[in-house]
């Protein structure tokens, strides 16, 4: 029963949070879904019983979906449990669910100089990658460069510039982020590779 008065708590916070951060007032939601202000005053509050039938039409109106307004709040949509993924020299933690941050992919990778790089391995696809190192130094072959990057710093670069990402003088842990893309060049390329 507890927890279904804290569910019931947070689906009125995030009605309230919804049409607050929209800048609306009581009466302007109201009228979006055809209740009155009172009545969305009292949900809100927790003075009136939350009905599905009044849910469908504030979720509606806030843009939002019935699911994402009624979702659960356990620890399960907060905490992550990466599994690490192997590929020669390379070994990767995925940080972000399917589809996160707007079809982006945050991963954690430990990478050897084991794992193939420079100019015979590049690869090229639409759109931009970000990372920073962690630790150790990271050498990145972007087109006829060759960067050096230690720990602390991050790099960003158009996707379209032939690159590949490589241990210089040891292992090297870096924490990147992919779109859709480059999730598929960098991670499913790795899952393809042949074991060596």
């Amino acid at each position: 029963m507890t927890q279904e008065l804290g569910l019931d708590g947070v689906i009125r916070q995030r009605i309230r949070g919804l049409r607050l951060a929209r800048g609306w007032s009581l009466d302007a939601l109201a009228a979006r879904c055809f209740l009155s202000p009172s009545t969305l005053s009292r949900i809100e509050t927790g003075h009136r019983r939350i009905a599905l039938d009044q849910l469908v039409p504030i979720a509606r109106a806030l843009g939002t979906t019935l699911d994402q307004l009624v979702e659960s709040v356990d620890d399960e949509d907060v905490v992550i449990r990466p599994m690490p993924e192997q590929a020669r020299g390379l070994t990767t933690w995925l940080l972000s669910r399917e589809r996160a941050l707007h079809g982006a992919t945050v991963a954690k990778m430990r990478i050897t100089p084991e794992r193939p790089a420079g100019p015979d391995h590049v690869c090229v696809h639409p759109g931009h990658e970000w990372l920073t190192v962690l630790s150790g130094t990271a050498r990145l072959q972007l087109g006829e460069r060759t960067i050096l990057i230690e720990a602390g710093a991050a790099a960003e670069f158009s996707t379209m510039v032939p690159h590949s990402i490589g241990a210089h003088d040891g292992p090297v842990e870096i924490l990147t982020i992919f779109d859709h893309d480059g999730e598929r060049a960098h991670l499913h390329a790795a899952d393809d590779a042949p074991p060596a």
